[in-house]
């Protein structure tokens, strides 16, 4: 089969918070009555982003054509996961034209795009572009700055920093790997703000690559699907920190989960959600909350101190209304003390 006759696949990389999924949602708003198919990874056991997927409603992509892999990052369960669920969706009577493929903040995209050169998928799929999304206000903000001075201060002042910061790490595999590179948030930002983030970006690509500004994810789809890029046939433009590694770990994070009581309004939750983000080194939290005396869900997602809130869905008759937030960190973050702050 030649590369037209694959169903292609779009891979929607981007660190914690980026904005991955609210893109995701966009593309399937949008389809046009195109028939589409999701992936969802997430980094933990609680399906929020395919929750938040799920809620679209849309034709062209339904509540089955959604499938949540939630057993870890996709990069490292290739054979168990990914090339299974993949098949499944490709062996349907009604197969999709197009999948998207949303990994977890922590994932490396260039394994996940080998893996498209595996005997049982190879003549089936291609990959036909993967999508950086890079949060425009935590770049601008410094938190991923290729700034030496900045690295050696932070050296001087923790010993845990000799050594590459694989966070950093994480964020340029992502860029490396990229045929589109999507600036959200980029309204939170001045422009000079915008034009810094832009150039130290660029430093990292190692070709020529287009990027995008936008906020909240507003891409047009004829931009982002259709790219064409055969990326699995182009892994040598494709360099990374991890090239000469056979695997990564994720033993620089953690992630659990946090059972909570009802709440009597939004800002009562975010007031305490600030506070740990504040006081301890939380890198996402997300999750969905019972409002009490409200019929709906409210869906909340924070990066560092930036919490965003709204109502997602009614809570269907019958359904038990449960409050959880998955809290992501690096390792060792004191997860009793934030359970308490949280919990109140």
């Amino acid at each position: 089969m030649t590369t037209l006759a694959k169903v292609p696949c779009t891979i929607v990389t981007g660190f914690l918070g980026a904005g991955k999924t609210t893109l995701v949602r966009h593309v399937l708003e949008n389809a046009g009555g195109r028939r589409l198919a999701v992936i969802v990874n997430e980094f933990g056991d609680v399906g929020i982003d395919g929750e938040i997927l799920k809620g679209c409603g849309v034709e062209s992509c339904p509540e089955d054509a959604i499938v949540e892999l939630a057993n870890g990052c996709l990069c490292c369960t290739v054979a168990d996961d990914f090339v299974p669920a993949l098949k499944s969706l490709l062996d349907r009577p009604n197969p999709p034209e197009h999948i998207v493929i949303e990994t977890s903040g922590l994932a490396l995209p260039k394994p996940l795009v080998k893996a498209f050169n595996w005997p049982e998928i190879a003549s089936r799929v291609t990959v036909d572009g993967v999508v950086a999304v890079v949060d425009g206000a935590a770049v601008a903000a410094g938190r991923f700055a290729d700034d030496p001075e900045a690295i050696a201060r932070q050296r001087a002042e923790d010993d845990s920093l000799d050594h590459d910061n694989p966070l950093e790490e994480v964020f340029e595999d992502q860029l490396l790997c990229a045929d589109l590179v999507i600036l959200n948030k980029a309204d939170l930002i001045s422009d000079a703000e915008k034009n810094s983030v832009m150039n130290e970006i660029s430093k990292v690509l190692p070709r020529a690559v287009a990027l995008v500004q936008t906020r909240n994810g507003q891409v047009p789809v004829k931009v982002l699907l259709g790219l064409g890029a055969a990326a699995e046939n182009d892994l040598a433009a494709r360099p990374s920190h991890h090239d000469l590694e056979g695997e990564h770990d994720h033993e620089d994070f953690d992630t659990f989960i946090v059972e909570l009581p009802s709440f009597t309004s939004p800002q009562a939750l975010v007031e305490r959600m600030v506070k740990v983000a504040e006081e301890h080194d939380v890198l996402r939290m997300k999750g969905f909350i019972d409002i009490e005396g409200k019929p709906m869900r409210l869906l909340v997602q924070g990066v560092g101190a930036r919490i965003q809130h709204h109502f997602d869905r009614r809570w269907p008759e019958g359904e038990k209304r449960r409050s959880r937030l998955v809290v992501i960190g690096e390792k060792g973050f004191d997860q009793a003390a934030i359970r308490k702050t949280l919990i109140g």
